[in-house]
């Protein structure tokens, strides 16, 4: 679907105007969200959760692996793309995942990554993952309240599914 599809325009030089392209949609809907979320005073659903990171990562080329680090109410401290990955894979270090939630002092975490494969489906590897990243973070009191895969506009919950 291209950005014609909704019918959004963007003005230049105050009287010309453009059809709106795909990223800049994006980058309106991130905006939106974002001052949703601010409005609200954190993220108070699954949904919120997975519209913030669908934004960020579902139309990716590459892997990445991110964290929403939230306070103990799920107020977003920040968002955080942790690791870069290849167009299959991701290298994840639980060790600077820890490191990132003591620095920012948080309380909980989203896990997140995409499959630029278009299927958000988990492997059994980002099963294995979660359950190390959740051991290692439960050391040092940080929640992890989901791990969200993302391919496109789909969106898998680990918590939905109960891996977690």
């Amino acid at each position: 679907m291209t950005a014609q599809h909704f019918g959004l325009f963007v003005h230049i030089d105050g009287a010309a105007h453009r059809p709106a392209t795909d990223d800049e949609i994006i980058a309106i809907a991130r905006t939106a969200l974002d001052a949703k979320i601010k409005r609200q005073g954190n993220i108070a659903s699954p949904a919120d959760a997975k519209a913030f990171v669908a934004l960020r990562l579902g139309n990716l080329p590459h892997e990445i692996f991110a964290a929403v680090f939230v306070d103990a109410q799920h107020r977003v401290i920040e968002f955080r793309e942790l690791f870069r990955g290849t167009l299959t894979q991701a290298s994840v270090y639980p060790r600077e995942v820890v490191k990132e939630a003591l620095q920012l002092n948080a309380a909980a975490v989203i896990l997140s990554h995409n499959h630029p494969s278009g299927v958000a489906e988990p492997s059994r590897a980002d099963e294995y993952l979660t359950q190390t990243l959740k051991s290692a973070l439960a050391l040092v009191d940080v929640r992890v309240l989901d791990h969200l895969v993302v391919a496109g506009g789909q969106v898998t919950s680990f918590a939905e599914r109960g891996l977690l």
